[in-house]
């Protein structure tokens, strides 16, 4: 029997700070797809543990499968040189 995934609110857009800041969103935009951390994980095409990992700031995860997972997920990321 499969858990109901409990939507989570997307937080407001804001400055990427910490790794735990990704986590809530990318959380987020996995359970209100409706999908468990193994679905997700499936369809990002990354291990259970990577997203895991990335979900709660839990331990280094490559540049490539952030990527992959946000990109997959509809998380955005952007990027900016900061003035000196």
């Amino acid at each position: 029997m499969s858990k109901t995934v409990t939507p989570l609110p997307v937080p407001e857009p804001q400055q990427l700070l910490n790794a735990s800041t990704l986590g809530r969103f990318v959380r987020a935009r996995r359970t209100q797809s409706g999908m468990s951390i193994h679905e997700a994980a499936a369809f990002c095409g990354v291990a259970v543990g990577t997203l895991s990992k990335l979900e709660t700031a839990g331990g280094d995860v490559k540049l490539s499968s952030i990527l992959t997972v946000c990109s997959m997920l509809g998380v955005t990321i952007s990027i900016e040189a900061r003035e000196k």
